[in-house]
This record gives structure tokens, sequence and C-alpha cells, in this order.
């Protein structure tokens, strides 16, 4: 299988331009060469639209709409199905700052269970309340300055700031352990390691980084569903994430037998399908696959937030829906998934109950006395 990949709304580290809320990858599939293949129907296109290529955010609603048909039938002719993801850029912030303070492995003051299982995505939400936009971003900016006095001085304002907010929780048990978690990082802010230590670092925290995971992890579960391996993954040529999209393939591809569990009742990172092959970064210029995927990256943005789309370009999305797949990482989406999983536990054993008890207050005990430190 050939697969396509683009993105748009790409802001680098700045996560709060107005303007683009959101990334987005799109990749497109198909069991055939497009750029051998789909080369010769996108020629006369071009010629019909006289443009050396077809740049969806160029061509517009009125001019995509000259082609709408070909590019149905380019899309039956190849099959293609497509695949959307989008990363909600604040909220990348958000859970970048929860999951380098209060993780337990960094943060002894942090429960056990309230990170390595289920219960970590009901404190995220917690934190993820008594956040306003200038403290997220003062959170964010931390996260990204290499000078660690700085950075360190930040952090400890970002937790100060929340620490006098956590009485808006209305349970004891998140004001708790908010608290003693935020309160730990204040004194002890250097063992956080919070913020980047070379900006090259920057990339590997990126929204970008973690949308091409995303798309890595789609990839290979269209490989493992089809019994398949993939015969090429083609990306966007660009100078700043490339590496980093190589270099985070690589790492996938040499960890594909090695299970990732990262506790009881959390999702099991599943790498054995991940393609065997190398990404092959390849300028827009130069590849059918690329140019195609543009368009459908721009037809699916566009519906996605309710703007102004040609009724003639509907019928793209109208048959993807139902063979593409779409993924979000963004706080409301986390909260729908794992807020139903909750809602569907079934009622635990009084057994059950007296053994989570004892489990408790033993690890409170050892909790405590960092609480107390």
């Amino acid at each position: 299988m050939y697969f396509y990949v683009d993105e748009s709304g790409q802001t680098g580290l700045n996560l709060f331009d107005e303007s683009q809320p959101f990334l987005y990858y799109g990749v497109l599939i198909s069991r055939f060469n497009l750029d051998i293949l789909a080369e010769k129907d996108l020629k006369p296109l071009r010629k019909k639209l006289d443009v050396e290529r077809l740049h969806a955010s160029e061509l517009g609603n009125g001019r995509l709409v000259e082609i709408s048909k070909d590019i149905n039938k380019i899309k039956r002719k190849y099959n293609l199905s497509f695949d959307f993801h989008r990363i909600a850029k604040a909220d990348h912030a958000l859970i970048s700052f929860f999951d380098q303070v209060f993780d337990q492995g960094l943060n002894p003051a942090v429960p056990w269970d309230a990170y390595w299982t289920p219960l970590k995505y009901m404190l995220l939400g917690k934190v993820a309340y008594l956040f306003d936009d200038e403290t997220l971003k003062k959170a964010w900016k931390a996260r990204i300055t290499v000078n660690n006095a700085q950075a360190n001085k930040l952090l400890i304002e970002v937790c100060e700031v929340i620490l006098g907010r956590v009485s808006y929780l209305p349970d004891a048990r998140s004001q708790e352990i908010i608290t003693d978690g935020l309160s730990w990082v204040v004194k002890n802010v250097e063992a956080i390691s919070y913020n980047i230590d070379t900006k090259k670092d920057g990339l590997q925290i990126s929204p970008n980084l973690i949308g091409f995971q995303s798309v890595m992890h789609g990839i290979a579960s269209r490989l493992e569903k089809e019994k398949t391996e993939a015969s090429k993954v083609i990306v966007d040529r660009q100078s700043e994430f490339n590496a980093a999209q190589e270099h985070i393939t690589k790492f996938y591809q040499e960890a594909r037998d090695i299970p990732w569990v990262s506790g009881p009742g959390l999702p099991v990172m599943n790498l054995t399908h991940i393609p065997k092959v190398p990404i092959t970064c390849t300028a827009g210029t130069e590849s059918a696959g690329l140019e195609i995927v543009d368009i459908f990256i721009w037809i699916f943005k566009r519906n996605m937030e309710n703007k102004p789309l040609a009724n003639e370009l509907v019928p793209i999305i109208n048959g993807q829906l139902r063979r593409g797949r779409y993924d979000e990482v963004s706080i409301n989406a986390l909260m729908d998934r794992w807020g139903k999983w909750f809602q569907n536990l079934p009622e635990p054993s009084e057994e059950s109950l007296e053994k989570a008890r004892k489990m408790i207050a033993d690890q409170e005990v050892i909790r405590k006395t960092h609480v107390k430190n």
C-alpha cells in the first residue's frame, strides 16, 4: 500500500495563533503508486486551470469546482481512502504541562494510580479546568525556554496560580492531589526537568511530531487490518520537521517487537505493524499523490471548521466518511473517550473495594512522606 502524508495549519512552536488553532495531518491511501499512475490524470487538470500545480488554498472553492468531477473519478479509479488527524494546539500545551508535572515517575507527591491508570484522564480534566489562556501560555513558554533559571521561574509562577484556584474544584481528593503535586514541584522544580535543553529539542515536543505519531499509528492500523505491508510512505518535504519525523519513524521501527504497556487499563502501544520502509520526504511539486492529498485536506478541513464549501465538493467527503478514519488529540476528545469508559465500568465487588482501599492506604503512607518535604 502507498501512503501520502501532508499537513496543514503548521505554526511550529507557536500554539496560540488564533487564526490556526488546529494542526491537521491528512493521509491518502491507495494500492497504486499515484506518483507514477495519477500523474497522467492530473496533467490535463493543471492545463485546464492554467496552473503548474494544484494547490487547493490557491484555487479555492470556485476553481476546485471546475475539476471536482475529475477528482471524484481519480478517487474511484485508484480506490482512494483518506485518514484525517487533528491536534488542538492549545490543548497540546496543557497536556504537555500535565504529563511533565504530574508524571508520578518524576513527581512522588502524585499518587501512583492518579497517573498510571485511566484516572489520569479524570485528573487531567480537573487540571485543565483550572487554567486560563494567560496561564497556559506561560506554561508553554516555560516548556520551550532553554534557559533553566527562566523556565523554572515561569513554571513556579504557573504552579502558584493554579494552587490558588484548587478550591474551585468540588471534590476534596482532586484538591488534595493537585495541591500536593504542584506544591512538590514548587519546592523541587529542578527535579521535573520541565523545559527543553536546546531549540532542536523543541521539535520533539511540537504538535507536528505528536500529529505525526498519530499518522504512523494510523498507518500501522491500516496495515494490520489489510494484512499487508507498506510499499512506500511519502511525506511532504519541509526543512523544519522532516528530520524529526525520520527519527520517530526509525525509533518505532526499532521498537516493533517491544510491548509498550503504560499501566493497568491504559492503552497498549502496539508497534508491530509500523511500516518497515523508511519515510520518503518528497517535494509536493514532485508528487502527484501529495498534490491530491493537499486537495483532500483542504476540503475536509473546511468542512470540519464549518467554513463555506461548494456543494460540488461535498461528494468527495461523503464517499470517504465511511472509508476513512478520524483521530483527534484534544481535551474534549480525551474526556469523551474516557468519560464513556468510566460510565461503562461494572460495579466492583466488596472484596475488590477492600483490596483497593488497602492498596491506596499503603501507597498514601509512602506518598505523604514526600508531601511533607
